[in-house]
């Protein structure tokens, strides 16, 4: 008898995935890291290479960040507005690096960008995603005081994704700074309210909330190593899935 192997299939067929402006920095101290542009190139070809949809909402803290304590001399609503184009900047990049490996990109912004990103439009970012484009959402929510975090968690609900990773460069969500104290705990699972009592700040509060009123789950994983983002989508255990 002939025993046929049974095709494993993705646990996620619609993706959000949030990029810190820092994770682009790779190793550097601001701007973008052509090896890590190279790296997530790489590491999103594996996952479209499955058949997964694949949205990115990218940060801007790699080069200028509202909350900051350098921009203390700014009124917030400005400061927040210079970080919104500033994930403009890091969505562009994007398309253009991603273009060139040939990946199929499309940038949406928050805001007005006319002649360099299209407006934010659900219904054509879910058609881009379903001729197996991948669409990089720009400017956050287009609104000061709101986290681009916050925005993924938005746009994850807006488009049908299925999970929002959160893609770091740490191994998961601890109880407290892996970088920095070595006895620091990994959760494997957390629930929301878990997350918001022990107030772990992975995401931001209202992030975090707006999943959890909408029973959207959050994996939280190292991007940093190769392979991670195909395990994650595949449904290996991979950092903290935070649900329930």
């Amino acid at each position: 008898m002939t025993i046929m192997n049974k095709k494993v299939l993705p646990r996620y067929e619609r993706v959000l995935l949030k990029l810190s402006g820092e994770i682009l920095m790779g190793n550097q101290s601001f701007g973008l890291s052509p090896e890590m542009l190279d790296f997530l190139s790489a590491e999103l070809e594996e996952t479209r290479n499955l058949g997964v949809e694949v949205a990115i909402v990218v940060g801007g803290g790699n080069f200028f960040r509202g909350a900051s304590e350098n921009a203390g001399h700014i009124a917030r609503a400005t400061a927040d507005a210079m970080g919104i184009l500033a994930t403009a900047m890091n969505a562009l990049a994007l398309h253009e690096h991603f273009s060139r490996k040939g990946l199929s990109t499309r940038v949406q912004s928050a805001i007005p960008i006319q002649g360099i990103a299209e407006p934010f439009d659900r219904l054509v970012a879910i058609r881009h995603l379903e001729k197996g484009r991948i669409v990089l959402f720009a400017a956050g929510t287009g609104h000061p005081f709101f986290t681009t975090d916050t925005a993924a968690s938005l746009r994850a609900l807006e488009i049908g994704a299925q999970v929002v990773l959160k893609g770091t460069r740490v191994n998961g969500v601890y109880d407290s700074d892996p970088e920095t104290d070595p006895k620091a705990r990994k959760f494997g699972t957390l629930s929301f309210w878990e997350v918001l009592e022990r107030r772990l700040r992975f995401m931001d509060a209202t992030a975090v909330s707006l999943c959890m009123e909408h029973k959207m789950p959050i994996v939280v994983f190292n991007l940093k190593r190769k392979g991670n983002l195909r395990r994650v989508v595949m449904g290996e255990s991979v950092g903290t899935i935070v649900e329930g």
